[in-house]
């Protein structure tokens, strides 16, 4: 799946070995717009590829996570000014799984994670403009992280992303992405 990948700011350090890529961040990299901290930030690191219509992405996150807003994931992107990104992101001394949706100016959402092990999988599911972020606990299920309101063209963006915006040198890795079918719209069950 890599293969048919392009970068938005493409990392100067990175590499991909069979179904895993691994990139290390430059200096003070992120996704951001405007909300709360008054600045904008459009340098983080996006590897994707097109989407047309509804569709399941997902993927393995590999990495430690130890200086404050590291982070690696999921992104959907349309521009610079609506898209989300999704994944582990340390912050309060500890790792969360976290969400920006941004539709001109950017929100965020995080839950704790108190049993992160360096290892995480994860899936966003686009049905329409409503956005699933979802990720498998340590029993085996799918636990839903949030549902939002992103309101995408028909194609859009795809891909695996990372940022560092305190320093340089988080290495994260990422394997078994795919991108496929919607899962089904039940959200109970």
């Amino acid at each position: 799946m890599f293969e048919e990948m392009a970068w938005l700011n493409e990392p100067r350090s990175w590499r991909v070995d069979g179904p895993e890529l691994t990139v290390t961040t430059g200096d003070r990299t992120d996704f951001w717009r405007e909300t709360f901290y008054g600045f904008v930030r459009d340098d983080g690191y996006f590897y994707h590829r097109a989407v047309t219509g509804d569709f399941t992405a997902e993927v393995t996150l590999l990495g430690h996570h130890d200086t404050l807003y590291d982070q690696s994931g999921l992104m959907l992107r349309v521009d610079e000014r609506l898209w989300a990104k999704t994944g582990v992101e340390y912050t309060d001394g500890m790792a969360h799984l976290s969400a920006v949706f941004t539709r001109g100016q950017s929100d965020w959402s995080v839950l704790a994670l108190p049993d992160y092990s360096d290892r995480l999988r994860l899936r966003l599911t686009r049905h329409g403009s409503a956005v699933r972020i979802q990720f498998l606990d340590s029993v085996g299920a799918w636990r839903m992280l949030r549902l939002g309101y992103l309101p995408l063209p028909d194609t859009c963006h795809v891909g695996v992303m990372c940022c560092s915006p305190q320093r340089v040198g988080l290495v994260a890795r990422f394997t078994d992405f795919a991108v496929g079918d919607p899962i089904p719209r039940e959200l109970h069950g």
